[in-house]
C-alpha cells in the first residue's frame, strides 16, 4: 500500500462531526513530522467522486488552512464542517478540545 493510501485510510476513519489535524494524521500513519505530506495527499483527492472526508482535516491551530492554490475549497471545507455541526469561533477557529478526533477514545 502506498503512502497516500495509508493517509486516506486514516482520514476515512474520522467520524462525522469531528476533525483531525494534519500532524495527527501523519503520526497515525507513522509519518512523524510529515504533516505537509498529508496536506499534499488530501489536495489530490477528487472532491466530487471520493469517499475520503478530506474536509475533516485542519491545521494544528484549529483552522482551515487557506491557500490561493485551493481555488476556494477552503470556503467549501468550512461549509462542510459547519454542515456537520462543527462550530467556528469569530476568529475562524475550531475548538479542538471539543471536536478533535481521539481514535480509540470515542
Amino acid at each position: 500500500m502506498n503512502t497516500y493510501q495509508v493517509i486516506y485510510d486514516i482520514v476515512r476513519q474520522i467520524p462525522h462531526g469531528q476533525v483531525a489535524t494534519y500532524g495527527q494524521v501523519a503520526d497515525l500513519a507513522q509519518l512523524y513530522g510529515k504533516a505537509r505530506l498529508v496536506g499534499y495527499a488530501l489536495y489530490r483527492v477528487d472532491m466530487q467522486n471520493s469517499d475520503i472526508p478530506w474536509h475533516r482535516v485542519i491545521n494544528a491551530k484549529g483552522e482551515v488552512s487557506e491557500s490561493p492554490l485551493r481555488y476556494g475549497t477552503d470556503y467549501l471545507q468550512r461549509s462542510l464542517l459547519e454542515a456537520e455541526g462543527i462550530e467556528f469561533s469569530p476568529e475562524g477557529k475550531v475548538d479542538l478540545r471539543r471536536y478533535l478526533w481521539r481514535p480509540g477514545g470515542e
